[in-house]
């Protein structure tokens, strides 16, 4: 006896048509890269966002790294003149100096908060009650003659301050360091070599600039050559603080 199925059985071993089988594969494949594509934007943004590679390191959670970010935008802080009194600011080791047959390149730089750290004696600081408020000491040494200057540039407050602390710097100029450039080195202690000095006031700062040879060829008073170039390199030492 044969066993007729109804017209919507079907077997095990039956498969749907092709057409609706292509249909259902390809909606699989669309689900399954929706999936992936999901997944890899959140992997993206799982690595990129700074957050998370807080938590992932053991950093603290929170606002901070977003904190950080917009304070780097913002417009930063003007030194004051105590940070920007800089030697290489004033001084800078590129520029070359040509001042009335005078041609000079800086070759050494420093400076100190402290007064006394540009004086010989440490211990006893010749300004201290004068209100000297930081130094910078530069090298210039000549191009066109065996000549180096050492420039000593003290500031103060105000111009009244510098401008009572120079007498004593005048007097007492012998007791400041000289500023040696690069292949230039201290004398014996008994040794005076020739040298020119100039002190001068310019606005808020008092500049000391002294002239030597680089042999430190000794000698009582200072020829023209050492007088001349103390006083250019003064002229050029004061151009930066001219109008301050």
């Amino acid at each position: 006896m044969t066993i007729q199925r109804g017209p919507h059985a079907r077997g095990d071993d039956e498969q749907p048509p092709p057409g609706h089988r292509a249909s259902g594969e390809r909606r699989r494949l669309a689900v399954l890269w929706g999936v992936v594509a999901v997944l890899a934007a959140g992997g993206v943004w799982v690595v990129a966002t700074p957050h998370h590679r807080g938590a992932a390191s053991g950093a603290p959670s929170g606002d901070k790294p977003t904190a950080q970010a917009a304070g780097a935008g913002q417009p930063v802080e003007p030194l004051t003149e105590s940070q920007s009194f800089l030697a290489e600011r004033y001084f800078p080791a590129q520029r070359g100096y040509d001042y009335d047959n005078y041609r000079a390149r800086r070759s050494t730089a420093r400076e100190g908060a402290e007064c006394r750290g540009v004086q010989n004696d440490k211990a006893r600081d010749l300004l201290a009650e004068l209100g000297c408020q930081g130094w910078l000491g530069v090298a210039l040494t000549r191009s066109d003659q065996p000549v180096a200057s050492s420039v000593t540039v003290l500031r103060f407050l105000d111009e009244g301050a510098a401008a009572r602390a120079l007498p004593t710097v005048r007097d007492k100029a012998a007791d400041f360091e000289f500023t040696y450039p690069e292949g230039m080195f201290a004398p014996a202690a008994n040794v005076r070599p020739m040298s020119a000095t100039r002190v001068e006031l310019v606005g808020h700062h008092i500049t000391l600039t002294v002239s030597r040879y680089l042999d430190q060829r000794v000698g009582e008073k200072p020829d023209d050559l050492l007088t001349a170039s103390s006083r250019s390199a003064a002229a050029v030492a004061g151009q930066p603080f001219m109008w301050m």
